[in-house]
This record gives structure tokens, C-alpha cells and sequence, in this order.
């Protein structure tokens, strides 16, 4: 467990057709492969019709054999043919498919002309006549035997489809789920991690997947001190912990855990008495008003959670001269069931990955960077009830069923003494990493991404919801698997580590996989605190992937009594999908349950993160229905994006979601506006053209499928820009929350313009945001040539 000994499995190239379906710009049905055993197919007298809404199966070859795929001449590309069972449905409002029909290949018989003879006699024709009965008789019956016993080719693809997902996801159920979590969170006192991975590699080699893998990077983590962080009162000499109750023994013996993990991982760490000003939520204009009446040198900043990224407002408080910073979170913006007034918590000020080696793995011999902080600020989480007890006369925040918000008045003096303990070693962190190869291409990955507990932080139980519903989906696949099934592209199931700290094992293998994800990471599904709730269902995705999980959301609420408005959209979130989101521009898509108060309260909260324990996620999910739930939406979506012949991408979505990031009063955007037009225009040309070798067979070549393929798969990789104010994504196509439709750097830098006199930041923003726009068309262009180019010179 030392050594980083995992490696991306080999691939082969197999020798399997794949077939190509048209899509709309509007629309796709669902639809997927089918894995064959190896015997031998005889592609003889095959009839098929012709149905004008579905397409129907393809011709098998003869004698396919996977292993010996390196002795053909023509299965051996890339992407290979589908094999006689593959079958796809495909709708498309622009058009419909023509059927591709092939020759009997039948051996032509003919009967013998009976010879001119005068010596023939009469016994001689009656056992001629006899024979030929017999003969007649006999095939009958072996065309009879042969019939029954063979498939039908006109069975309807969405069908058989069907047929295959309710077979794979109804093995998935609550009750299995239950236990499996129960199982977990017996398992979070471990010392370290290296309990948990191996329970997790247990598991998943118990349930038959093949190559399971520990990773492991020797990284820098900032933990708790000896003892808990504390703030008094200089008034009155009263110490507090950041609960809020008096500093005593006892309280420390009754929460000593919680206590100790109430910090802010990578903070400065020290001791600062100044004056706290209430900043609010710390914007731009919440800064300018606190200046104008306020020296806010060295002092200390209380600051609410939410509404803008934690790094960034700690970046603006910075920059405007404090020295410290007590972070809460305002009663108000909870839902009313939370009752988190007395509740301390944990963030981290670590961007991504093992601070010490930033931007490279941290493998052995790599170079190791002191960065014991990774602020100048002190920074100290503390709970309500303790901001409380900083505002003088208490009074009741709840009128008439509204709430107050907390507030400092401005008139008044408050003196504090902070002290911010905390302790940096170097510590192992494990991911594990398992694959199931795929059949015909299997150097194209759909990683499927949960986390485990990490010893040195929270004991929340979050993560064993997490771990259990990917066992759970590992377990129903496997199960297929074993029967014969496989996908036609590789699944990677990872077990994150290190998640609190700043998603450190899963930035650590991206960043040691970087080139090999580069050009094979097809998808990345996250399965990252699934239940935060139990009101409303909650799906981010990629402008790319929106169709397919609506399509999803909407075919799991046709099953339910009460469904709720398609709740999709393109925002920032936490977890371990942000390395391959922000550094490889991968498509992602997360589903997941929330309060229906925490959608509308403020975002970004989720930066926060509390004991969860796992009495209050049972108390949320009593029958783990919604843990099924979300593993079915989850599983069903890595089946059709690891099985289908053609990427389930939309590519004008991608277009119509830039137009709708210029829209309202947004100046100097004119230039943006024509270029997103002409955008749009590329993408519905592509949009329209590139299923055209389903429709022709003189242009059905794999290379083509495999090509296009290519071209969706990277489509959002041209929208990653290298400048980004902290905390904000990378991938401009993801907005800041659903309230802001706008490119979120344009709007950081439309606020950064009014307090300064230059607009050389908006300038610089609107020139990351053109050239983005601009080469993405330029790719949907070049696709389309490439295209064009293949075919004239296969003409």
C-alpha cells in the first residue's frame, strides 16, 4: 500500500461493428448494445423489414471470435461493428433512417435434368419420386426446428433495450442498500483510511469486478491541534468554543470530536485580538460600504457563508487588509427542519489536491513545497449561537413567522481575542480504483465517481451513502456481466479519498493520469453526497448531458404519483467531480436529494461541512428509497453512455446555453452576441449532419462513428479558460447558481469594474469568454471538413 503501483488497464482493439443513429437537435431515445457470446454467427437468410420509426438490428458477421480479433482485416479499427443482437432505436424530427439491407447470401440449387434415356423403367422414377419426398419432408421439418429455435430480427431494439436495463437495475434494492450502509459506518473509527479502501476492494472483488486497484500519494493535510480553537470576549474575559458553549473541561470531554474538527483546514494558524466588523456575505459592494465608515486593517471580518465561493470572498477580505475571519452560517438561510444554531463545522481553503505539490502528482520523487497555509488570514468556523452571543441585547429573530438575519450593528464595539490551533503532517491517502473493461471500446472511460471517510476529518456518515450505492450498482452489473453481458466501453469506479480536504485523491490520480484522461474520459458521473435531503430531486449535468438526464428525470417521475418540475441545470458543486469538470473539461452529471429550502436559500452552504451522523441520514431516507432512486437514475445513465453506439451529447444545447449566458443587460457583449449566433449556426449544421452515415451505406465506415464519437466527447474541453478568480470554475459553461445565468467570470468582472477606475479586468474576462465561444465553432467547423474530406475520398 506504500507505492503507487496502478496504472489504466491495457486496452485491446476488438472486432466488433458499431452502428450509427441519427439524433436531433431536439431530441434522442435511449438505446444501446448488446454483448453476444463467441460462437460462430452465420449471417444466412436474413429478412429484415424496414420500420420507419425504429431501426432495426444489424447483420451479424461470420465467425466472430473476440479473441482472435488481431487476424482480421477489417474488425480490428477502433470502433467496430455492432454484432447481430446490437440494436438501436432512433427518432429524429430532421429526418428518418434508411434501412441498410444486405443480400442473401444463399447458395443457388439447382435440380438436375432428367436425362433422355428410353431404357429408363418404371421403378426407376418411383424411387427418384420417393427420394425426393423424403428429402422434401425432411426439410420441412428442419426448417421448422431451425425457425423455432432462432431469434427473431424484427424484434423492436427499444424493446430488447428495455429489457436489458429493468433486468440490470431490478436487482437494485433498498433493503440491500440499507444494509450495506450499516455495514460502512461501523467501519469510520479506523486510525486511518486504509481499513475502509480495503473493505471497499473486498467488497467490489467479492462481486466479481475484475481489475481493482489501491492508489495511494504520500500528501500535506492540515488537521486540528491538541486542542480546540477558541474566541473571548475582551469585554468581558468570557472564552467561548466555536460551539458556542463556555470553555470547560467538560464541554471539551462531551464534544471533544466535534470541537476539534471545527476548523478551517489550511488556515494560518495563531492568536489576533482586534475589533469584528460584520461584512455580511462579503461581496464586492458589502466591502465598499464597510470601508467607507471602517479601518478594516488587521481586524476581523465576521462572515456570513454563502451566496459567492468561500476562496473568493476570503481573497477580497484579503486584499482589503484583515487579519482574521469568523465564519457562520445564518440561521436563516437553512431549511426550518435544520436546527444547526448550536452546530460547528469544517471547510477547507484548499483549492484541489495536495497543496505541496500543486498542479503535479505527488509521487515519489516529486518536488514538496512548504505551504503549511494557504492564507495570510485567520480563519475560525463557528456556530450561531455563538454570533449570538457577539450581538448585545438578545432578542427574538422570529417575528410573525419571519426570520431577522444575524447582524453586527455597525455603532458598536465588539473585541475579541482569537486563537486558531492546527497541525500539518504529510499523511497517506488511498483511492480505489476499479474496472470493468469494455467490449469494443474499451480505451473510453465513464468514470463513476463516490468517496469514503478519511480518518483525519469529520465523522460524518455522508460517505457511506456514497460507497453503498455504487456497491449496490456494481453489484446489480456484475451480475449481468457474468451472464455474458458487456458494456462497449470501459466503467472506472473510484473511491475517492481525501475528499474533505480538497477533493485530494481524486485531483492527485487525475493529475497522474492527466494524459491518458485527456484523450479517453468520456463522462464522469458523481455520486457525491446522493441524500441531503428528502423533498426534491436535484440534477447538475453538463449543457452536453441536460437532455439525457431530463429524459431520466421525467421517465422516473412518470412512475411516481407526485412529480415535481424537471429540477436540471449547469451550476458549480462540491465533490470530486471538480477536477475533471474544471482540468479535462469532461461531461458530468450528478443526481441528487435536497430540501426544497436549501435550493432557494443561498448558494455555495454546501462549502460547509457538519457531523452528519447516521441516525439523521436514516432519518431522511428511513426506507433508503431514495438511495435506490438515486442509484437507478445514476446506473441508467452510465449504461446508455457506456453502451451506445453513438455518444448520447447534444451539441446544439451547448450552443443555446452560451447564447443564454449573454442574455439581459450585459455590456460590451456585442461581439459575443454574433460569434454565439454563428455558433449556434455551426452547431445545428453539426446537430443535423452528423448522423449522415446512418442514413447512406456507402458512408456507414466505423472510423466515422469513431471519429464523431471524438468530436462530442471533447466538445466542452474549448470552454476551459486558464485565468478564473478563486473558487470560481474553470469551465465557464457552469454557472456560479441557478439564479445566475450569466458567465460567472464576466460577472466578476462587471463587479470588479465599479470599484475601480479601469476596465482592463471586464476586458480581459469578455477576451477568455470570445476565444472560448469562437473554438468551439471553429471545432464543430473542422469536424464537419473532416467529415466531408473522409467521404469524398472514400468516393
Amino acid at each position: 500500500m506504500g507505492e503507487n503501483e496502478a496504472s489504466l488497464p491495457n486496452t485491446s482493439l476488438q472486432g466488433k461493428k458499431m452502428a450509427y443513429q441519427k439524433v436531433s437537435a431536439d431530441q434522442r431515445a435511449p438505446g444501446h448494445s448488446q454483448y453476444l457470446d463467441n460462437d460462430d454467427l452465420q449471417a444466412t437468410a436474413l429478412d429484415l423489414e424496414w420500420d420507419m420509426e425504429k431501426e432495426l438490428e444489424e447483420p451479424g458477421f461470420d465467425q466472430f471470435q473476440l479473441d482472435s480479433a488481431e487476424t482480421q482485416n477489417l474488425e480490428n479499427s477502433e470502433t467496430a461493428d455492432l454484432n447481430l443482437d446490437s440494436i438501436q432505436p432512433a427518432t429524429s424530427p430532421k429526418g428518418r433512417f434508411q434501412r441498410l439491407q444486405e443480400e442473401s447470401d444463399y447458395a443457388t440449387h439447382y435440380t438436375r435434368s432428367a436425362p433422355k434415356s428410353n431404357h429408363c423403367n418404371f421403378c426407376c422414377l418411383f424411387k427418384i419420386l420417393c427420394t425426393a419426398i423424403i428429402l422434401f419432408i425432411f426439410g420441412i421439418l428442419i426448417g421448422y426446428y431451425a425457425h423455432e429455435n432462432c431469434p427473431s430480427n424484427t424484434t423492436s431494439s427499444g424493446t430488447l433495450d428495455l429489457q436489458l436495463y429493468q433486468e440490470i437495475l431490478k436487482t437494485i434494492q433498498a433493503e440491500d442498500i440499507k444494509k450495506s450502509f450499516r455495514n460502512l459506518v461501523q467501519l469510520y473509527t479506523s486510525e486511518d483510511d486504509t481499513e475502509i479502501s480495503k473493505k471497499i476492494e473486498t467488497q467490489w472483488t467479492s462481486l466479481g469486478l475484475e481489475d481493482i486497484q489501491f492508489v495511494n500519494y504520500s500528501v500535506l493535510l492540515n488537521l486540528p491541534g491538541p486542542s480546540p480553537s477558541s474566541v473571548t470576549l475582551s469585554s468581558s474575559g468570557q472564552c467561548f468554543h466555536p460551539n458556542g458553549q463556555p470553555c470547560s473541561e467538560e464541554a471539551r470531554k462531551r464534544n471533544s470530536q466535534d470541537l476539534l474538527y471545527s476548523y478551517a483546514a489550511y488556515s494560518a494558524k495563531g492568536t489576533l485580538e482586534a475589533e469584528v466588523i460584520d461584512v455580511s456575505y462579503g461581496n464586492a459592494d458589502d466591502l465598499k460600504r464597510i470601508k467607507k465608515i471602517k479601518n478594516v486593517t488587521n481586524q476581523i471580518a465576521l462572515l456570513k457563508l454563502g451566496k459567492l465561493p468561500l476562496l473568493y470572498k476570503l481573497s477580497l477580505l484579503e486584499k482589503a487588509g484583515f487579519g482574521g475571519v469568523l465564519l457562520y452560517i445564518d440561521p436563516c438561510d437553512l431549511p426550518k427542519t435544520a436546527n444547526l444554531s448550536y452546530d460547528t463545522f469544517m471547510v477547507s481553503l484548499n483549492p484541489g489536491g495536495d497543496p505541496s505539490t500543486p498542479g503535479y502528482p505527488s509521487v515519489d520523487g516529486s518536488f514538496r513545497q512548504n505551504r503549511p497555509n494557504l492564507t495570510s488570514l485567520l480563519v475560525q468556523p463557528i456556530s450561531a449561537s455563538l454570533v449570538a452571543k457577539l450581538i448585545s441585547p438578545q432578542k427574538d429573530r422570529t417575528r410573525k413567522g419571519v426570520c431577522s438575519p444575524l447582524e453586527l450593528p455597525n455603532n458598536e464595539e465588539r473585541i475579541v481575542n482569537m486563537q486558531v490551533q492546527t497541525v500539518t503532517k504529510f499523511k497517506t491517502v488511498t483511492n480505489v480504483v476499479g474496472y470493468l473493461k469494455g467490449l469494443t471500446s474499451p480505451d473510453r472511460y465513464i468514470i463513476v465517481g463516490s468517496h469514503h471517510h478519511t480518518a483525519y476529518s469529520y465523522s460524518g456518515q455522508e460517505w457511506a451513502s456514497s460507497t453503498a450505492i455504487i456497491t449496490a450498482f456494481i453489484q446489480a452489473l456484475m451480475l449481468r456481466v457474468k451472464r455474458g453481458w458487456r458494456p462497449d466501453r470501459s466503467i472506472v469506479f473510484c473511491s475517492w479519498g481525501g475528499t474533505a480536504f480538497g477533493n485530494i485523491g481524486s485531483y492527485e490520480w487525475g493529475e497522474d493520469f492527466k494524459k491518458v484522461l485527456q484523450r479517453n474520459a468520456v463522462a464522469y458521473v458523481s455520486l457525491h453526497s446522493p441524500i441531503r435531503g428528502n423533498s426534491s430531486l436535484y440534477s447538475v449535468a453538463s449543457p452536453s448531458l441536460q437532455q439525457l438526464v431530463t429524459e431520466k428525470n421525467n421517465f422516473n417521475c412518470s412512475r411516481r404519483a407526485q412529480c415535481p418540475k424537471t429540477n436540471v441545470s449547469s451550476v458549480q458543486i462540491q465533490g470530486d467531480s471538480e477536477y475533471f469538470i474544471n482540468h479535462l473539461g469532461v461531461p458530468t452529471v450528478q443526481f441528487a436529494y435536497e430540501d426544497i429550502k436549501a435550493l432557494q436559500g443561498p448558494s455555495f452552504l454546501s462549502e460547509a461541512l457538519f457531523p452528519k451522523h447516521a441516525t439523521k441520514i436514516e432519518e431522511m431516507d428511513p426506507f433508503f428509497t431514495l438511495h435506490e432512486t438515486i442509484t437507478k437514475l445514476s446506473g441508467e445513465v452510465i449504461l446508455q453512455i457506456a453502451n451506445e453506439p453513438v455518444l448520447p451529447f447534444n451539441a446544439l444545447d451547448i450552443a443555446i446555453e452560451v447564447q443564454n449566458s449573454l442574455k439581459g443587460d450585459q455590456p460590451n457583449t456585442h461581439q459575443l452576441l454574433a460569434l454565439a449566433s454563428r455558433l449556434r449556426e455551426s452547431a445545428e449544421l453539426f446537430q443535423s449532419d452528423e448522423m449522415r452515415p446512418a442514413n447512406d451505406p456507402k458512408e456507414r465506415v466505423p472510423i466515422r462513428v469513431r471519429m464523431l464519437n471524438d468530436i462530442l466527447q471533447d466538445m466542452e474541453k474549448s470552454f476551459l479558460v486558464q485565468q478564473v478568480p478563486p473558487g470560481f470554475y474553470r469551465n465557464i459553461l457552469y454557472h456560479l447558481d441557478k439564479k445566475t445565468s450569466q458567465f460567472s467570470i464576466l460577472l466578476e468582472a462587471w463587479e470588479h469594474c465599479k470599484t475601480l477606475a479601469s476596465n482592463e479586468t471586464l476586458q480581459e474576462a469578455l477576451s477568455e469568454v470570445l476565444h472560448s465561444v469562437n473554438s468551439v465553432r471553429v471545432y464543430f467547423k473542422a469536424g464537419l471538413d473532416v467529415f466531408d474530406s473522409v467521404l469524398v475520398g472514400k468516393n
